[in-house]
Order: C-alpha cells, then structure tokens, then sequence
C-alpha cells in the first residue's frame, strides 16, 4: 500500500469494534492497519473473480432461481465493490473521506454471499456445484484472513458468514457423513481466528518497533530534539511542499556564547544540563508544527513555517530573552548563557534546503563577528517589495 494515501478511519460502532486491534495501539498505527484493508489488491481481484466464475459455472448448469439470484447477487456486489475501492483510492490520495465504513459493510456482504451460495448447492442435493462452492469458500477463508490480518475480529466474522451456512446447510442433505463439517468449520473458524489475531499482534508489534528505531534515528539522544537527520526531512518537506511555496518560513541558526567556559569549569555533566534546559525552553516556545533541532555540540536550530522576517527576528528575541534566564545546576550553582542567532527567510519556489542552510550561517557568523547575543536576517528568495525589518543586520 502507497504510504501517501490516507484513508478515513471507521466511524460507525460496528465497524470501529470489527478494526479494533487493542486499547494500547497508536493512531497512527492503527491508521496503517485500516489502509491495509484496501491493500493487497490481487488477493481481491483474485475472490471477486473465483466467486463470479463459481457461480456463473453453477448457474449455466442449472439456471434455477436461486442459482440465478447467487450470481445475480455476486456480480452486483462484485460491480459495488471494485467502484467503491477505485473511488476510495482515489479520495485516499488527496486526504478525502474513503468510506471506510460502506468499504468493511460490503465486505461482510460478499463473505454472507459467499456463504449463501454454498448453502443452496448443499440443500439442492447437487454435489459436483456443492464441491466446486466448498473449496472456493475454503480458500476465499484464506484470502480473507491474509488480506485482513489488519482487522482479526473482522476475519472471524467474515469466516463464520462464508462458512458458516455449510454446517446450515448440512442438516438438509439426509446424509449424515455431512454431519463433519460440525467439527471441520468451527475448528477452522477458531483457528484462523486464531492466527489473524496473532499476525495482527506480531505486526502492531513489528510496527512500533519500527516506529520507535525511526524516532531514534531522527532524534537527538540528549535533549529528545531533532537530529542533524529528522531536521533535514522536516526542511526537505518545507520546501518540497507547494502549499509552502506560498508562504514563507524562517530557519534559526543557534550557537551558544561561552558555552566551552561551562563545560571547562562544570565539567560535561553541567554542560549536558544547560543544553537540556535551553532544549527544553526552547520546545515549550514553539508551536505543534515546528521543528527545533540539535545538530551537534552547542548548536541548535528552529524551522518555523508560516512566518515573515518580522516575526522570525521577533521570535529570535524571545529565545535571546529565555536563553539568557539563569540556569541551576545539579551542584546548586547558577550559570548563565548566551545566544547567536542567524535567520534565514525562506519564500519563492526557488528555495532548498542547502540554500536556507548556508543562509543562516551565514547570518550566525555575522551576529558573532559583533559580539554575540544578537540575532541577524538573512533572506532566502525574498520577494520584491517586502518590507525587512527594523532593526536587523540583513544581507542581501
């Protein structure tokens, strides 16, 4: 599945208790759950197509009414479902609802008209049609618990509709070697259950493992900030973004002032404190949507989205201001420190990521060059006619 397509989580009562996959699962995890019930496309082309072909080969042998009404019921479903499967891959690409509701409903009813159609050709007496129905819904059972390991209670629904009326339709046959499927289907509605829900257990697990190594990856291991790696995909997403090409956004390039004299004097331990504190400090002023990072030693840096030149210099003075507040240390001692900050604004289409970088530093190595604890403007693609503001050092 295309892990740019979204698609709406359930929202009726039914549907939310068939996809439930456990009270401790993230949102986002079980997001990715629901979207794997629109996956695996082949394994549906593959029972739309095996149901068709069963019932149209039963109905063309014996056109009587109930065959007729099975196929007749198998291609309107059939015909329903590709429709709201091509629509809802279609809205899931640009963020629209994908009924995912009507999408899982239409899925029980083809599991109760696969189960239908074997329960006619079992109480029709007709054999050969009962043996061809009764292995298409066994491997339709397969299908359905691999292409809905995402959702186990759904699969035990699904497989008791499909295989459930074979042992209905056993008690009408007069034979009573029919009697095993008694113990052949709940045996393997239990089973399956079974293992649906342990595949499900062993991907919820698999994913937050996954989730949680990419978070490493991403994250700076002291201060729980971005990393030089999490800052490049947020400025890679910031300037790939069309939305964003409209408006601007402001990187803020931070190096402490005199931060060597505190680890000199306090050793690591008190340096580590200060960084975590200005980390902290620095979080708690920004917005959901920002990214603050750490990319090595004393420097940090801020990308905010939304944002003109007035407002990034006004930000900066606000992190001067916090930065500066003293610090305690572990020992009792309060310490001090200071900041430089380059800004870099970033607007037009032609901005990249290396541009706004070299930007900000540049702009850092001004506000050092005169003494620290200041902020300086530099602007990326700034468009003609805006105004800069007051007050700062800017370079064309």
């Amino acid at each position: 599945m295309d892990i740019g397509l979204k698609f709406s989580l359930p929202k009726w009562r039914l549907t939310r208790w068939l996809t439930h996959c456990g009270q401790d699962t993230p949102e986002d995890i079980r997001a990715a759950l629901i979207a794997s019930l629109f996956g695996t496309l082949p394994i549906f082309a593959g029972g739309v197509i095996n149901t068709l072909m069963i019932a149209g080969v039963v109905t063309w042998r014996r056109p009587e009414p109930l065959y007729v009404s099975w196929l007749i019921l198998e291609l309107v479903l059939a015909i329903v479902r590709v429709t709201v499967l091509r629509r809802a891959l279609s809205a899931a690409r640009t963020g629209g609802n994908t009924h995912t509701d009507f999408y899982i409903l239409l899925a029980l009813l083809w599991a109760f008209s696969v189960g239908y159609g074997v329960f006619i050709t079992f109480i029709n007496g007709d054999w050969l049609a009962a043996t061809l129905a009764g292995v298409s819904c066994g491997a339709m059972a397969g299908g359905i618990c691999f292409r809905n390991y995402g959702a186990p209670r759904l699969v035990g629904v699904m497989i008791f509709l499909s295989m459930g009326p074979m042992c209905l339709g056993a008690l009408f046959t007069g034979e009573y070697v029919t009697a095993i499927v008694f113990i052949q289907i709940p045996f393997y509605l239990i089973s399956m259950s079974i293992a649906s829900h342990r595949l499900n257990r062993i991907l919820v697990s698999t994913m937050l493992a996954e989730r949680d190594s990419d978070r490493r990856a991403s994250e700076d291991a002291l201060t729980g900030l971005a990393n030089r790696t999490g800052l490049q995909a947020a400025l890679e997403r910031v300037c790939s973004s069309e939305r964003g090409h409209d408006s601007a956004a402001a990187l803020l390039y931070m190096d402490m002032d005199d931060f060597k004299r505190i680890n000199d004097t306090h050793g690591h331990a008190g340096g580590d404190h200060v960084l975590k504190t200005i980390a902290e400090r620095m979080r708690a002023m920004l917005r959901v949507d920002d990214v603050a990072a750490r990319i090595g030693g004393d420097e940090f840096i801020v990308l905010v989205t939304g944002i003109d030149a007035t407002a990034a210099l006004r930000l900066g003075e606000h992190l001067l201001r916090d930065a500066s507040q003293p610090i305690t240390l572990a020992d009792g001692t309060r310490v001090s420190v200071g900041l430089s900050i380059g800004i870099s604004i970033m607007s037009g289409a032609n901005r990249t990521p290396q541009a706004a970088l070299n930007s900000a530093d540049a702009a850092l190595y001004r506000a050092k060059a005169q003494g620290g604890r200041r902020c300086v403007v530099d602007v990326v693609a700034q468009p003609e006619g805006e105004p800069l503001p007051g007050g700062a050092s800017v370079a064309a």
